[in-house]
């Protein structure tokens, strides 16, 4: 469980309570970079008030800097780092400001005649690639020109791009491309270096706010109440809706969990899905929303308004409400660690907020952040309350299997819940790490250098890497850690699945990545039992939940739908059991590998519950032990509880224990536990435990088949069987064919009614054709039809079917098979004397 709230920088104080500083002459000096305007006040000249960065993190009084601040309303904010932060204004004057030490430089005064509305800094890479041109911004103006600015605030192109204002100019992803929107109602696409590459639309009324998606292939604009989604080829579908009963002034589309933002006049704020669903619709505010931002994690993002600063989860509800002295908040910019944000405010002021009390839990633990660098560590058990201090301030943090792993801005902390006092310390190649998982024997490191593996003692395990790597959109829905397995969801391709080794950092099995008919929304890894069994589960765009095997050589996995509209998926944290959220009901599947066991038996192994006190978008934060956690999408959370029983039967299977699972559910007297243990004993080759726990359950035919299989020959016939039980008859027809039993495995293929390929195997092998013709004509007589198939009526020529011959071959193949059987027992029985 997560909650925030807004602070100022460092404590946990009202958002951002204005700092007011003294300037007396002689004591103040101008900051290195300082312009002509901002003079040093005079003796008795009396007070300056300025908002500062950062409350509680004021410079010393002996380095005091004079903090210069805009004289006109400020337009637009950019962060060239996490502490370095770049604000225009209307006064023509581009500033820096360091959070960390309250200094503020002027960059750059612009012309009087252009006025800055929208900056945007070239991306600084993508998959740890660093862009040459990363140290520069766009700027657009009311001059109807876009300026290329360099850092240092060299004005390297001025373009005229359109009639009237140039409202917001964005790079893309890649920073390919620009994208810029006007009064004038044109949308345009200019290359890096300012070149006119196309105008991707014209309307009639000015477009305010433009995004790009996620892979930089589409474009999102507004068109007065109407949002549009246009592709940059030129034939492909637009996607266009009303959003919003007054204009539109801001729009945002996240990378990471590919949502959309919209604020407007109408005082509404909502989230939208790429196909235009609505998914959050805030209650109308006070005033109308003039900025929006997602944060880049994707996790929250932040709305603005007069007077007004609000930050809330990606679902929509909110976690903390500010009202600060600020007028109207114009333009919202997140660091890009995702720990604070800065505001362009109407009055002048840059604001500057932190986000401070993220929760984490795990069995007894709460852990908070009550500081930027400070965490405090909760026991609810024996009340213990423990404190963190770190160097630098905390960017991400995790909590499970009895670890807390914190990731700070140069450094990654590993914590042992038994002992708080000792961390195991290591400095981090990239600062800004975006996502970390954990697994019961290592944890992942996603920063954007790449995916890094770490054991819990420090050690690098593995660095995997995948042709066209992305690591600044990944999240924990599209990757998945298990103590031998990790799974990414590729972007490119978003039906394929790339898995890899954890020690190695290899791709698993043959090499080939998991794919699927239709696009994946999420993954997840089971996260015990063997590394040969390891399964994981996806749900794809249509909300179809799918489980498959993740070793793979040559053959094309067999992918099993399990269930239907699943909003959320979780795997439990100490057995192999998966619940999700369905449209109605609350699903918990005790033994998902039944499907490769017993598909008919899977209904009776799963625990519904009805989900109507769930919202439609809830979603599952944890499945420890018996303990399910799910937050609802108005931020509530609720905890449920399951039956112990299961997972007890989930120990007892692995150490296979089959005495005690039988005793356990002769005590719980329960029909789903019976068929779980039904569906484990089979998977596991136990035909006793499962002829007692399928007569429990009532399955009558089925205690008659393995009753038959018992009484089977030889050992290669029975699992041959064994797998037919399964429905695997491809599987058991290989397995005899390689153990000599051809007449077996014509027999099933007769038996399963695939004539062609019985007699296949038996024209193949020279042996029992008139077996296979036989058989054939019998089933045809019993129907009343006549031979049709060429094949068979060409071997039938010329031959007498004799049913005394074929008994007497049967029962010599029969014979053959337990004398084989009775010999290679006899070997063994004579291996193990002489051992």
């Amino acid at each position: 469980m997560r909650r925030r709230r807004l602070a100022a920088g460092g404590a946990v104080l009202p958002l951002l309570r204005r700092q007011r500083r003294e300037r007396e002459a002689g004591s103040a000096r101008d900051p290195p970079g300082a312009g002509a305007g901002i003079v040093p006040g005079s003796p008795g000249s009396g007070l300056r008030r300025e908002r500062a960065p950062a409350a509680a993190l004021r410079a010393p009084p002996a380095a005091r800097a004079v903090v210069m601040k805009h004289k006109d309303l400020v337009s637009c904010v950019g962060w060239t780092t996490a502490d370095e932060l770049y604000s225009c204004s209307d006064d023509h004057q581009i500033l820096k400001w360091n959070p960390v030490t309250s200094e503020t430089t002027r960059v750059v005064k612009l012309p009087d005649d252009v006025y800055p509305l929208d900056l945007h800094w070239f991306p600084r890479g993508i998959g740890g690639k660093k862009q040459s041109q990363a140290e520069s911004f766009v700027l657009t103006s009311s001059d109807g020109k876009f300026h290329l600015i360099s850092k240092l605030g060299r004005v390297e192109k001025s373009v005229e791009a359109h009639c009237g204002a140039v409202l917001a100019g964005r790079w893309n992803y890649e920073g390919t491309a620009l994208v810029t929107v006007g009064e004038d109602g044109q949308v345009k696409i200019w290359s890096k270096s300012g070149m006119l590459r196309s105008t991707l639309a014209q309307q009639g009324s000015p477009v305010y706010s433009v995004s790009w998606a996620p892979d930089s292939d589409k474009v999102l604009y507004t068109s007065g109440k109407q949002l549009i989604i246009k592709p940059l080829q030129p034939n492909a579908k637009v996607l266009q809706w009303k959003a919003h009963d007054g204009l539109i002034l801001k729009t945002d589309w996240n990378s990471v969990n590919d949502l959309i933002l919209s604020a407007g006049e109408d005082c509404r704020y909502k989230v939208w899905d790429t196909f235009g669903r609505a998914l959050y619709n805030s209650q109308p505010q006070e005033f109308p929303i003039t900025a929006i931002a997602w944060a880049l994690d994707g996790q929250m993002f932040a709305v603005g308004a007069f007077n007004t600063l609000r930050l809330c989860d990606k679902t929509g509800w909110s976690y903390a409400l500010e009202k600060p002295n600020t007028g109207s908040i114009f333009a919202i910019s997140w660091s890009m660690d995702g720990t604070q944000l800065a505001g362009a405010c109407g009055n002048g002021q840059v604001i500057f907020a932190h986000v401070l009390e993220q929760h984490w839990e795990w069995k007894n633990f709460i852990i908070t952040l009550i500081k930027r660098r400070t965490m405090k560590v909760h026991n609810v058990i024996n009340d213990a309350v423990d404190l963190l201090e770190f160097r630098d301030r905390v960017i991400k943090a995790s909590l499970n299997f009895g670890f807390l792993v914190v990731s700070t801005s140069l450094q990654c902390y590993v914590f042992s819940t038994k002992n708080w006092n000792t961390p195991l310390i290591f400095d981090l190649k990239e600062g800004t790490v975006s996502l970390i998982l954990q697994a019961e024997r290592h944890f992942l490191l996603v920063d954007g250098g790449g995916l890094y593996l770490y054991s819990y003692e420090g050690r690098l395990i593995s660095s995997p890497k995948y042709p066209g790597m992305r690591t600044d959109i990944l999240n924990a829905q599209t990757v998945s850690l298990s103590n031998d397995t990790l799974a990414v969801k590729d972007k490119a391709d978003e039906k394929v699945i790339y898995i890899f080794e954890a020690l190695s950092g290899k791709p698993l099995g043959d090499g080939k990545p998991l794919t699927h008919k239709t696009e994946i929304v999420e993954i997840a890894l089971d996260q015990k039992g063997l590394t040969s069994e390891r399964k994981i589960a996806f749900i794809d765009k249509n909300r179809d939940l799918f489980i498959t095997s993740v070793k793979r050589f040559g053959k094309e996995q067999k992918i099993v739908k399990i269930g239907t509209m699943v909003q959320s998926l979780a795997w439990n944290d100490t057995s192999n059991i998966l619940c999700g959220i369905q449209d109605s009901k609350f699903t918990v599947w005790y033994y998902p590998n039944t499907v490769y066991v017993d598909k008919d038996l899977l209904p009776k192994t799963l625990y519904e519950k009805d989900a109507s006190e769930f919202s439609k978008t809830s979603e599952l934060v944890s499945f420890v032990g018996n303990h399910i956690t799910i937050r609802r999408a108005d931020g509530s959370l609720l905890h449920l509880h399951i039956s112990p029983y299961p997972a007890i039967l989930h120990g007892y299977t692995s150490a296979s224990r089959w005495e005690d699972g039988l005793r356990l559910c002769r005590f719980v007297q329960d029909q789903t536990l019976w068929a779980c243990l039904a569906a484990m004993a089979v998977a596991n080759k136990d035909m006793t435990t499962a002829e007692i726990a399928y007569a429990a359950i009532g399955e009558i035919d089925k205690v008659q088949y393995i009753n038959s299989i018992k009484d089977l020959p030889s050992k290669e016939s029975r699992l041959a069987h064994m797998l037919l039980f399964s429905g695997n008859s491809q599987e058991a027809e290989t397995l005899l064919l390689q153990s000599g039993l051809v007449y077996q495995a014509i027999q099933v293929n007769i038996h399963l009614y695939n004539w062609e390929r019985a007699l296949e195997l038996a024209v193949k092998h020279r042996t029992h054709v008139d077996t296979v013709l036989a058989f054939r004509q019998k089933f045809l007589q019993d129907f009343g039809k006549k031979e049709t198939n060429p094949r068979f009526l060409q071997y039938a020529q010329g031959l007498e079917v004799d049913w005394n011959k074929i008994k007497a071959k049967i029962e010599m193949e029969i014979a053959k098979e337990r004398e084989r059987a009775a010999a290679s027992a006899a070997v063994r029985s004579s291996v193990t004397v002489q051992q």
